[in-house]
């Protein structure tokens, strides 16, 4: 009987314990997802939320280092479920996957040069709905060229439409752009885009529509990924649409003048399943 008390005292306060690393684990993760849909990248002369440490896209600071620049950035090296990825098509599972449902209002202008990417923020009250879960938009970015590949090939450009959920979990959607006539919304854009890493234009006589960064066809396919920048946290759910838009190349060469190459490589898929319908 002693015996039996003594194992029992024993097991519940290790049951106790890993039950509150769990859910610090968690608060963690859907902090650092709140962070990333706020800001999805931190100037490196205004690196507030990760100390002093700066990270780019080449050099030491380049991907290749990320996962050693901070104990906080270790997912970059070690993650398993490393977003972004190359979809090979053939490959992804033809599954019957819920519409996404697009909630999107205008709103008045608000862009971001970050030093990392061209950022417009987005207030409260524009969503989307993916079968029974909600994310509320919160703000969308570009890269060139695009992170994610299909069969190999990568797009001149991509806008990431980042969205979070009351939970803070993270639903991004990948719109990729390829070369060809002048989008009218980048055009709107990159009228009055800040040149310099840290300076921020808020225009309330311009409104937009992230709708228009949309195409018509939105099917996509689906996988679980990470942040494509550090800290490079799990658990991010992408949606990359099949279908691409247009966007001049002078656009693109715009984007490239203030930002540079801003793509993370592909990473291993690691055995995880992408679908599609």
């Amino acid at each position: 009987m002693n015996r039996l008390l003594f194992s029992t005292f024993i097991v519940l306060p290790l049951i106790v314990a890993c039950s509150s690393e769990r859910e610090e684990r968690t608060s963690e993760r859907r902090s650092e997802g709140r962070e990333y849909a706020e800001s999805h990248a931190v100037d490196q002369a205004h690196a507030s939320g990760h100390g002093e440490v700066t990270w780019d896209y080449d050099g030491e600071d380049g991907p290749d280092y990320w996962g050693e620049l901070k104990e906080e950035f270790t997912a970059c090296k070690t993650g398993q479920s490393q977003s972004p990825i190359d979809i090979q098509i053939h490959r992804a599972v033809k599954e019957k996957l819920p519409a996404i449902e697009f909630h999107y209002q205008e709103a008045p202008l608000s862009i971001l040069n970050n030093g990392h990417t061209i950022q417009v923020n987005y207030p409260a009250g524009s969503s989307i709905k993916v079968g029974d879960a909600s994310y509320e938009l919160v703000q969308f970015h570009f890269h060139t060229p695009s992170e994610h590949t299909i069969n190999g090939k990568p797009f001149p450009m991509v806008a990431h439409l980042v969205h979070k959920d009351a939970a803070g979990d993270l639903g991004v959607i990948g719109v990729m752009m390829k070369e060809g006539g002048k989008n009218p919304i980048i055009d709107t854009l990159w009228k009055v885009v800040p040149k310099k890493a840290g300076e921020k234009v808020e225009r309330t006589d311009i409104t937009i529509d992230a709708t228009a960064l949309l195409p018509e066809d939105r099917s996509y396919f689906a996988y679980s990924g990470s942040l494509t920048t550090p800290p490079c946290s799990e658990s991010v759910s992408w949606m990359v649409l099949k279908t691409p838009v247009e966007v001049s190349g002078d656009q693109v060469a715009v984007l490239a003048s203030l930002v540079g190459n801003n793509a993370r490589p592909v990473q291993a898929l690691n055995g995880r399943t992408v679908t599609h319908h």
